[in-house]
């Protein structure tokens, strides 16, 4: 990995890692519903500006069911359900129950493809649920009313994001820019429904509507653009490592802004879930370090 993805690549993990804060401020405010219709519709037009800039047409005559169905699983769900979590749990606690996907992406492809679980796998996956046991298990959240119901959502979110990855991978051809780009309108369309059933917030202060900009055009938009570009410089298993980043910068902001309490269970639940990670997909260090560094190692 060269220095210049590398720097790509933490930049990613600290905005992905931001949104976490951002839904934990965002979401008491606006409510799950209108902070994520906002922030797909918000990413949508980003996304269509950069496309008609790129010269890239979404073809969406040919691909609208493709991007309704990704819509769904890989951002309208998955948000409402962080959305809704955000609403008790903190945004450490979020970023990390996130970082389980792979965990699920792992089970999934086994039942989808039906290939046996190695040895290594069946360990990470040990691993992934004794840390969320170690993070929710001693954290003073567990015992709120609802936090069950929170953990779960976070953990479905988890899940919906492993599921769009192996759908995307069976599923027509489709350009990244241009699954990103669709998803983002995809999504915006299937939330629109769910607005008539939630009371309309009260207009949102400066700082609240800085937040869900943040959330639409940074975190989702730019941050696609980013993932794929590092997808095209790296390959898509070396870009996956944002996973075992997104939750330091989580943690990190959570404790720095919103002044929340790191506990022993806290740090060893994440270092828990991330190498369980880890094993099941085949991570190593030497992913991350830039290969100027590694020639001269090996010279």
């Amino acid at each position: 990995m060269d220095a210049g993805s590398l720097v790509r690549l933490f930049v990613l993990s600290a905005i992905w890692g931001g949104s976490f804060l951002l839904i934990r401020v965002g979401a008491p405010a606006l409510g799950p519903v209108m902070l994520m219709e906002v922030r797909v519709v918000l990413a949508a037009l980003f996304l269509a500006a950069v496309g008609r800039w790129w010269r890239r047409p979404l073809m969406w005559r040919a691909h609208w069911r493709h991007y309704l169905i990704l819509g769904f699983v890989n951002s309208a769900l998955p948000f409402l359900l962080f959305g809704y979590a955000a609403l008790t749990l903190p945004a450490s606690i979020l970023s990390i129950l996130n970082a389980t996907s792979p965990l699920w992406g792992a089970l999934i492809a086994a039942a989808w493809g039906g290939a046996p679980l190695s040895g290594r796998t069946l360990a990470g996956l040990g691993l992934g649920v004794t840390g969320v046991a170690l993070l929710v298990g001693f954290d003073s959240v567990a015992v709120q009313t609802g936090a069950g119901l929170a953990i779960a959502a976070s953990l479905g979110a988890a899940f919906c994001y492993a599921l769009a990855s192996n759908y995307a991978k069976s599923a027509a051809a489709v350009e990244p820019f241009a699954n990103a780009h669709g998803s983002m309108w995809g999504a915006s369309l299937l939330m629109v429904p769910l607005l008539a059933f939630v009371p309309t917030p009260a207009i949102p202060g400066v700082g609240i509507a800085v937040v869900v900009l943040a959330l639409g055009v940074l975190c989702s938009g730019v941050a696609y653009l980013l993932y794929f570009r590092l997808i095209g410089d790296i390959g898509a298993a070396p870009a996956l490592t944002v996973t075992f980043l997104i939750p330091l910068f989580g943690v990190l902001f959570g404790w720095l802004i919103l002044d929340e309490a790191v506990g022993w269970h806290t740090l060893s639940g994440a270092a828990v879930v991330i190498v369980g990670t880890a094993l099941v997909t085949g991570f190593s260090p030497g992913m991350l370090v830039p290969a100027a560094w590694s020639g001269r190692r090996a010279a």
